[in-house]
């Protein structure tokens, strides 16, 4: 699945979902990269 994260104010990474973590971040995999940040929110289409 792939999401997207916020990292900071202004910096959005997509990538593979990797998993949850405690504190409410998500982990993201782009190649051989592994980033965490916050979820970014679903809009209704």
């Amino acid at each position: 699945m792939i999401r997207t994260i916020t990292m900071g104010s202004c910096v959005s990474v997509q990538g593979a979902f990797v998993r949850k973590l405690a504190n409410g971040n998500i982990q993201v995999r782009v190649g051989e990269r592994v980033f965490e940040g916050r979820p970014v929110g679903k809009t209704a289409a």
